[in-house]
Order: structure tokens, then sequence, then C-alpha cells
């Protein structure tokens, strides 16, 4: 069990997501949680050239009438590390809080839209068939609160499971990111094959409900379908042929099943790369990474309706009442268009095509879910995608 010593503040499985723990926690991940390694090609990175911009005229409103310029933004969102690229190469880039160029920092539920990418590729190859039923691969789920859904919705969001208290404890533990009772065998399979069965009217595909446990269930789909491992398939299909310059990893269960909701581990540096892979239309040169048409389709296939409609259609109006979730990715409609990932504590991938712009940000906010931050952290990306106009000028 790690102690305060070498910068930890005391950061162990009962505390690492609160305050101050998580500041040191979340860039240490491998000394808290088990991980199973995902590799990348390190002898041929994507280069990403420098270019630095000063902000100087960077000027960002908090909800409270507060203004902040860019350090001050950064230190009011409690970041830990940002890559700002234009056209590739980077414009700005920082690191607080123990963070470094190489130091994998966990991007949470971000982590959705790094499977939904990978989908994409299986879908692609045709190794995943989106229309068919989740049972049509794990057959162990057939008679649980999963019946009848479809890979297609259990990526977008749009399955009626709902767990209850009970069963959110049982999700906890078989996660395997608190510390347990010794002798807890409990894992994500067995807690998916062990779901109570629907109840009458139970019918999928309706508005947006964000699930958890979707994409964990999702993880075991694609090893099934495939006969591979999340991080192997993670590693060949994505990772090392976008040009990954570290290894990133998963925190995995008791039984090595990877945690495809929120365990991600990967540097900023490589969030950002993943993110101008998504601008590039999935290529990186000729090679045609994720299908263009998947990139498109989670920019334009969104149902726009299930998304106002569903539980967070009212929460992000201030940011934009034009949005969809497609494949693990959020996407605002307005001009211009944004395509991002998102996770607690303020992990972030902005994706601005229109103006070539990608923004990696990732944060030990104090809340799961901080409102404020999330506001200022949009209103901070449309300052920089004006300070990067206004630079051409």
């Amino acid at each position: 069990m790690p102690t305060a010593t070498d910068n930890n503040p005391g950061a162990n499985r009962t505390n690492w997501r609160t305050a101050p723990f998580s500041a040191w926690a979340f860039h240490n991940i491998r000394d808290l949680l088990p991980v199973a390694e995902i590799p990348s090609a390190p002898n041929t990175p994507r280069p990403l050239r420098e270019a630095p911009r000063a902000f100087d005229r960077f000027s960002v409103k908090g909800v409270d009438g507060s203004v902040h310029d860019l350090p001050g933004f950064l230190a009011a969102t409690a970041t830990d590390a940002i890559v700002v690229l234009r056209d590739g190469a980077i414009v700005y880039e920082a690191y607080f809080n123990g963070n470094a160029v190489h130091a994998p920092h966990i991007l949470m539920s971000a982590t959705k839209s790094v499977v939904g990418l990978i989908a994409g590729i299986l879908s692609g190859r045709g190794e995943l068939d989106l229309d068919a039923e989740v049972a049509h691969y794990v057959p162990e789920v057939a008679a649980t609160l999963y019946r009848g859904a479809t890979i297609r919705q259990l990526i977008d969001m749009r399955t009626a499971v709902e767990l209850d208290e009970a069963e959110h404890a049982r999700y906890a533990a078989a996660a395997n990111w608190d510390e347990i009772a010794p002798g807890t065998a409990l894992g994500l399979h067995d807690f998916f094959a062990t779901l109570p069965s629907p109840s009458p009217g139970h019918a999928h595909g309706g508005p947006f409900r964000y699930v958890s446990v979707n994409t964990d269930l999702f993880g075991w789909v694609i090893a099934r379908a495939t006969g591979k491992s999340f991080a192997e398939l993670a590693s060949n299909l994505l990772w090392r042929r976008m040009g990954a310059a570290d290894g990133a990893f998963i925190t995995i269960d008791r039984a090595g099943a990877p945690r495809c909701t929120g365990g991600l581990c990967a540097t900023a540096r490589d969030f950002a790369r993943l993110g101008q892979l998504v601008l590039d239309g999935g290529a990186r040169g000729d090679d045609a990474v994720v299908p263009a048409a998947w990139i498109d389709d989670i920019a334009r296939g969104g149902d726009r309706d299930a998304w106002h409609t569903g539980e967070w259609g009212q929460a992000f109006a201030p940011i934009s009442r034009a949005m969809s979730y497609r494949s693990g990715w959020y996407v605002i409609h307005d001009a211009p268009p944004l395509m991002f990932a998102m996770g607690i504590h303020g992990q972030n991938l902005f994706v601005d095509r229109a103006n070539r712009m990608v923004i990696a940000k990732l944060s030990s906010q104090a809340d799961r879910i901080d409102h404020r931050a999330l506001l200022l952290t949009h209103r901070a990306v449309a300052e920089f995608r004006q300070c990067l106009a206004a630079g051409e000028d």
C-alpha cells in the first residue's frame, strides 16, 4: 500500500479519487491498481512539432463573473496537463502537480471515446456487427436487463438499463477500484451475468441515459467477437498505428477484465495525438487507422432528440442545446461544430475540425462533476480558438 513518501500525500484505494490525494494518484495509477499494458511503437511516433504561442490576450469569464487569464483558468479548473495543437503542432503545453510529458494520467470516462474508435475499427474490418444483440456475443446476459439491447444502443448510451443502489454497490466492487473485503471474488463478468431480468415494458433505444456499465460490457463483447484482449486490440489497432510515443494502460478487475468505461491511462501528448487522428478523419498519413466514415458518423450520426430528451439535455443547455452522443463521443452541432471526450474530475479532449484545433486537458478537480469548471472549460475552448484565429491576422 503506498504511503506518504516520494511525493505521495498518502493516496491509497480508499481515497485516491478525492482531493488532495487525487492530484498525485491520477498520474500514478500503476502504484494503486492492477493494469494491463497497451504498448506503443516507440520508434515510430507521430511527430509533434512545436510552434508555441504566448496567449497573452487569453481571457475567459467564469459563471461568477470572475475573469481569468490563461494561468488563472488552468488553476481554476485544477489542470494537471494541457496540450493544445493547431495543424498538428503544439502551440501550448503545460504540466502541474507532478505531471510530466511522459506521465500517463487516468482519462476516466473519456476512455469511452477511445473505446468508440476501436469499435469503429472492428466494425470496418467486419469483426463486429453493431446491429447484433449484445447476447449474440455474450449469451451470459441474454436473460438480464440487457436482453434485446444491440451493440449500437450499448455504445450510444441508449439502453434501458438502470441499476438500483445494491447493484451499483456490486458493480463498484466488481470494477476493482476500491478496497474490498478479502476473499471477494466478484468480477465484472460475474456482475453482468447475475443482473436481474427486465421488467415488462423494458424497451431499449429511447432517450440518452448515461450508464457506465454499458461500456464495460462492451469490453466483454469485443473480447468475445475477436478472441483478443482489449489491451491487445487497443495496442495493435490504435495505439501503435496512430503513432503514440508512450505506452498506455488500462485498469483491470481481479480476473483481468478491463475497465473500459473509465480506466485508460495515457499521456497528454498521446491523448492529443488521438484527437489529431480524429481531426484528420481517422488517418495517419496513408494509413486509415479509423474508417473516415466512422468519424463522420460520430460527427453527424447522433440522435439529437435522444440527447435533448435524455437525462443530460437540460444540464448541458448552458453550453449548447444542439448536441448528440455517438459511439462514446459528445458532439456540439453549433457553428463551429465540436467533438469532445469527457471524464469526471475534468478530463477532456476537444476536436475542432473546422479550425484545425485539438485540446487535451487532464485535471484533478475535487468534484466528480463540477458544472462551473465544465462551463468555464468550454468557454476556454472558444477563447483558444479566437486567440489562434487572431494570430493569423
